[in-house]
């Protein structure tokens, strides 16, 4: 099946996790409206860092995302195999979902990638994972239309996931 990743702006860390069991990307009776960019194999760890160094000409490193758990809450979490072996198997803490922060860094990266760069940044960053270029133009795009109306509004950018 894969992971779901829904990359969505949010108000705050409240608005942000607000119902987490539910996608982002879906906006019907009863779950959040998010201004969202799904996506079903890009992380916020591998893929996401992977993009930020494409964009700033450095090296690849997992340290150029440093994103913050939000849910499941990390103050919650099991601190030992017990406890973690405790947990009913349907816990997020084992299957998901979960919900990270973007560093406000990040988002102004992708806030200002211009669309003069976006055919030689899909080139270059399909030369580092094989993927098509177009295509990854397009997702860089997206991202980076969701990072500015986030920065305009005065908000961060956040990851859901689950699978």
């Amino acid at each position: 099946m894969g992971v779901f990743y829904d990359y969505y702006r949010a108000a705050n860390r409240q608005a942000a996790v607000e119902k987490p069991d539910y996608p982002r990307v879906v906006g019907m009776p009863g779950r959040p409206a998010f201004d969202t960019v799904e996506s079903k194999w890009f992380n916020p760890w591998d893929s996401l860092s992977g993009l930020i160094a494409v964009i700033r000409n450095v090296p690849y490193s997992s340290d150029l995302v440093r994103t913050v758990e939000l849910y499941p809450p990390p103050e919650n979490a099991p601190k030992t195999d017990q406890e973690l072996e405790a947990l009913p198997e349907n816990s997020p803490y084992l299957v998901g979902p979960g919900i990270e922060e973007l560093p406000v860094d990040v988002r102004d990266t992708l806030a200002d990638v211009s669309d003069g760069r976006l055919g030689e940044l899909g080139e270059r960053w399909a030369a580092e994972n094989g993927s098509d270029p177009d295509s990854l133009a397009g997702l860089i795009a997206e991202l980076r239309d969701l990072a500015r109306r986030a920065r305009d509004e005065d908000q961060l950018l956040y990851c859901w996931s689950f699978g």
